[in-house]
């Protein structure tokens, strides 16, 4: 029963990510959708709009929030980071490559982060963690190198890409530090409320007209809330609790599983047929995050405790 115990809360402490990344995952379905009607900027506007509305009322219903002055900094260079540096990257980026090429380079991010987080936060690695990490790394590459895919791209779309990934490691690290502090709640809704600020000046100059002259259908609300809820803040929510359970290093392997959740979300949602090799790499993917989060798991159940 001791063992038991352990384990359940083993599984419990990697859920978050688990979680998280398989909204994250879906996002591009949902994004995809809304392509159709608005510009990237109006998409990611609108999600944390209401995704901050939503987080209004959960937390000034209940307890309210007080934010520490000299943490100011940090959440303005958080929400730099991301939701705005990160999407501004990564969606403009995705113009000049394909999304092949764009989803392997945002599988990098565990790869990067090992260098940052052991500078910054002196987190290690055990081998075993950089084993599951390269091996979690090749069964995403073994997912999107399919002969289907195109491996078009450009310098521009490459260094916007890896802005984001930057941006990614960079959101992580200050994330971990104000998890000490901060509730994973207050965290999402401070980083989103000034991220609505970040974006409204490109919102207003670039694609202001495209929101005026689009009607609102069903499929644009559906797609809207479910962005807003499970990616802009659901995600976000899971993922902080998870850096703050797991640390960076080891929430960040489970990145990997990004372009997995949607391969099979395409599967389920659009009866998009898998091929041996999508599968085969899908495995690859989920072996490679259990061997990287082999070691250390005694010592999750004993911050726990």
């Amino acid at each position: 029963m001791f063992k038991d115990k352990y384990h359940i809360k083993n599984i419990l402490a990697y859920l978050p990510a688990l979680l998280a990344m398989v909204f994250f995952g879906m996002s591009f379905i949902w994004t995809k959708i809304l392509l159709k009607y608005y510009g990237p900027i109006t998409i990611i506007f609108i999600r944390l709009v209401i995704s901050v509305l939503l987080l209004t009322v959960f937390i000034f219903s209940r307890r309210g929030i007080k934010i520490s002055k000299k943490d100011f900094k940090y959440f303005f260079i958080l929400a730099l980071f991301e939701p705005f540096l990160y999407f501004m990257g990564e969606n403009f980026g995705v113009k000049y490559v394909s999304p092949t090429v764009a989803s392997i380079l945002i599988a990098t991010i565990p790869v990067v982060t090992p260098i940052f987080t052991y500078i910054f936060l002196n987190e290690r690695l055990s081998a075993y963690n950089i084993a599951g990490l390269i091996l979690s790394f090749i069964g995403v590459i073994t997912v999107l190198t399919t002969k289907n895919s195109t491996l078009t791209f450009s310098l521009k779309g490459i260094l916007l890409l890896i802005l984001s990934v930057l941006a990614a490691i960079g959101y992580s690290i200050i994330a971990k530090n104000l998890t000490h502090r901060y509730s994973s709640v207050d965290i999402v809704y401070i980083q989103n409320l000034i991220g609505i600020f970040y974006f409204l000046p490109f919102f207003i100059i670039f694609e202001i007209n495209d929101i005026m002259a689009t009607h609102l259908n069903l499929e644009i609300i559906k797609a809207l809330l479910q962005l807003s809820v499970f990616a802009s803040t659901f995600a976000f929510v899971l993922m902080t609790t998870s850096i703050r359970k797991l640390g960076v290093n080891r929430t960040n392997i489970f990145v990997n599983l990004i372009p997995v959740a949607t391969a099979l979300s395409s599967f389920i949602i659009y009866g998009k047929v898998l091929s041996i090799q999508e599968i085969s790499g899908i495995l690859i993917v989920i072996i490679g995050l259990f061997l990287g989060q082999k070691k250390r798991q005694r010592e999750i159940v004993l911050h726990e405790d």
